[in-house]
């Protein structure tokens, strides 16, 4: 029996100083399960804690280089007994030229895994390219990161490892109602002004409900031009996330407004909750100033 093939394993390895950690940190957010350092031993022990089972994790991450003994005869018995299972091991093998990674090393202050009293730095880097060149002859995906910032790093795993049907799925999205009269919420990215749609304060029976009741949601929301927007701003954001997302944008937060952040602005933020949501979007809320309008 396979490992679904909607839960991939992913084993990030490649030489030391080149960006294992970043890479999986990119991973983490992309919704992976990630462990670093692990022994290639433990690795079908792993797998198997989630085959067949219901995961909230988009697949596994796993970083492993030569910090582990053993590391590479552990390797191939790991992998062998995952092929016979069935299961395909996708691996991703980072690697920097070595002025870039003296360079790191210079600048970190940390001693490189196979460097000794016997061996410099330059000496080890040497030996450790040639100990893991099968593991890079046979990797899916080779990055130099010599000339690479985060973000281009973000975007070639997001280009590799996520679907362009879901891409963007994996980023963070945080929607906030809030009050103008009480301030624009400082960590905005994108800031929506709902003061133009009729107002429920304005309506005795609506005035002490929020926007979370229907009633307010189908006031603001059932006539125009409410109806319009409501429809242009989930196409808006829709189209704009993913655009985020391949620039390496792991979390935005979209803010909107109405006078005092309890009426207009909440139910919109409800709306696009459930709309994100249902896009496949990690999405949290915050009605910032709810009891306060």
């Amino acid at each position: 029996m396979n490992m679904p093939e909607a839960f991939p394993v992913v084993v990030v390895t490649g030489l030391s100083g080149s960006g294992k950690s970043t890479a999986l940190n990119v991973f983490e957010d992309l919704g992976y399960f990630c462990v670093d350092g692990l022994p290639a031993a433990m690795l079908p022990k792993l797998v198997s804690l989630f085959f067949g089972k219901d995961s909230k994790h988009r697949g596994l991450a796993l970083g492993m280089d030569l910090r582990q003994h053993d590391f590479l005869d552990q390797w191939n018995d790991a992998l062998q007994e995952l092929s016979a299972k069935g299961i395909f091991v996708r691996v991703l093998f980072v690697e920097a030229k070595d002025a870039s990674l003296m360079r790191r090393y210079a600048t970190t202050r940390r001693p490189h895994p196979l460097e000794s009293a016997s061996l410099g730095l330059e000496q080890a880097l040497t030996k450790e390219r040639a100990m893991l060149s099968p593991l890079r002859k046979d990797a899916e995906l080779v990055i130099d990161t010599s000339e690479y910032s985060i973000h281009d790093l973000r975007r070639m795993i997001q280009e590799r490892f996520t679907s362009k049907e879901n891409i963007g799925q994996g980023m963070r999205v945080h929607v906030l109602s809030f009050g103008f009269k009480y301030g624009v919420p400082a960590e905005a990215d994108l800031v929506f002004d709902l003061r133009f749609l009729p107002n429920p304060y304005f309506v005795p029976e609506l005035r002490p409900m929020s926007g979370k009741d229907k009633a307010v949601a189908d006031y603001v929301f059932k006539v125009e031009p409410g109806l319009t927007f409501q429809c242009k701003l989930q196409e808006f954001l829709l189209y704009l996330l993913p655009l985020y997302a391949a620039e390496g944008r792991y979390r935005i937060a979209v803010a909107v407004g109405c006078t005092g952040g309890r009426h207009r602005s909440v139910a919109m933020a409800e709306h696009l909750l459930a709309t994100l949501r249902d896009s496949g979007y990690s999405v949290t809320i915050e009605h910032r100033h709810f009891d306060l309008g």
